[in-house]
Formats: structure tokens, sequence, C-alpha cells
């Protein structure tokens, strides 16, 4: 396919799946339940956290972990009983310890460094680098305590790990978007250098467009594909993430 062509198809499925429908069969409908900026932001974060595996799964767990919160989500991480959120599975390899641990160092991070926003802007701002600011904002969530398991639900960018779920995360927050799916909260990061949430739906319909050449889902890919996308859009690469989730989710492309 010719690359005007290509732009083309992939501008008309960008209009099919960013759309409003979009928001109830996916994660982002969880954060979506409120309307307070710290509220979102950390509804978000824990349901990025665990968006990986089956999306409904993902959202039934989410809403047990809200629950878990009493549907607070910025006053438990401020002031409520970490302690009773109890042992055992949460979703899939992401359990209790993790979960206090997470609310602990959210704490921490809204306590002392003035928040989820304020730290990932801290470190993309010296070099507008998104990469930079995974890294910074991993240094501080996990400066709280050296964790023994949960450090490993943050991804470590400097390992080469795609970070699906932080760029998941930084879409939904960042992405400045007229229908109304992700929020747009943060204005001090600027949406062209946001980078592509690579799972294994965008990869395999990516390297079927040929898009991707890289076999590794790793963030070497992730900078590869979010490379081309810019090709097409370059104030908002990541727009396509919807053309290409949607045409391997739900056309099975």
């Amino acid at each position: 396919m010719e690359i005007n062509d290509l732009k083309t198809f992939l501008d008309e499925k960008v209009l099919t799946y960013n759309t409003s429908a979009f928001i109830e069969t996916d994660p982002i409908s969880l954060p979506r339940l409120f309307t307070e900026k710290h509220d979102i932001e950390i509804a978000g974060f824990l349901a990025a956290t665990i968006s990986w595996g089956q999306r409904q799964s993902i959202i039934k767990a989410g809403h047990s972990i809200l629950r878990l919160m009493d549907h607070q989500p910025y006053h438990f991480v401020m002031n409520g009983d970490v302690s009773a959120i109890p042992d055992g599975p949460v979703y899939r390899t992401f359990n209790g310890t993790d979960l206090r641990y997470f609310i602990h160092a959210l704490r921490n991070i809204y306590t002392k460094y003035g928040g989820l926003e304020k730290v990932f802007t801290t470190g993309y701002l010296p070099n507008k680098s998104l990469k930079e600011s995974i890294t910074y904002f991993r240094s501080i969530f996990i400066s709280f305590q050296s964790p023994e398991r949960s450090g490993k639900h943050v991804a470590n960018v400097l390992k080469n790990s795609s970070a699906k779920r932080i760029c998941m995360f930084l879409r939904w927050m960042v992405r400045e978007d007229k229908m109304k799916v992700d929020f747009g909260l943060w204005k001090n990061i600027d949406s062209a250098h946001l980078m592509l949430p690579l799972d294994l739906h965008t990869g395999n319909v990516a390297r079927k467009l040929g898009l991707l050449i890289r076999k590794q889902s790793d963030w070497k890919a992730v900078e590869e594909i979010t490379a081309r996308l810019r090709e097409f859009e370059s104030s908002d690469p990541i727009k396509y993430d919807y053309a290409l989730f949607g045409l391997g989710v739900f056309e099975k492309f």
C-alpha cells in the first residue's frame, strides 16, 4: 500500500474507533467514572497498571480496586487505611501486596513531589523526552522503599521495556481528544512526543502494514513505530493507536 493510501486508510480507522463508543469496553471507562483531576489520575494509573489480558477482566478487577478505595481514589491514597487491603490476588500477578505498595508510593508522590502530573512533567521537560519522563517517574515511584516484588509492575525503559501500560496512561492524560475519549488533562507534555502503547494487537497490525520491522515488542520497537506514525501526523501520532488497536481487536486484521 502506498504511503498516502496507508495514511488515508488509517485516518478512516481513527474516525471509526476514536469515538465515545470505545469507552464502555475499554479500561479508560474506569477513570471516566470521576470528574476531579486527582481522582482521574489515580484511577487511570491503577487501571493502566493492570491493563494486560482480557479487557472485560481488567475492567472487573478495576472496579474491585475502586471498591477497596471506597470509590474515592485520591482521598484513599492520602488518608485511607492501606493496611486494610487484604492479601491475595487482585488481577493476575498483581496482588494485595502490590496494591498496598502502589498506594503508599502514590501517597509519597502526592505528598512530597506534587502529584503524578508533576513527576512525569519534571522528567519530560529538560529534553522533551517521554523516555526520560518514564525513567524519572519510575525512580521516584520505587524510591518510597525498595520493592521486593512490586517494582516489576512499573516498566523500566532503560531495560528496553515497551512500557505499554504507562504509554497508554500518558495517552489518556495528555492527548487532546476532540472526541472526548482521552482526557487531555496535562498541558505541559506535548502530544507530539507521546509514544505508542505497543501491545500484541498494535504490533501485529503494524507489522502486517509494513510500519514496524522489528520483531521484538520492546522500547526500540516503540521508537520505530512511533517514528513512522509521526510521518502521518506529527502533532498527534498516537491517535493511530485507535486505528491499529481497532483493526487488531475488532476486525481481526
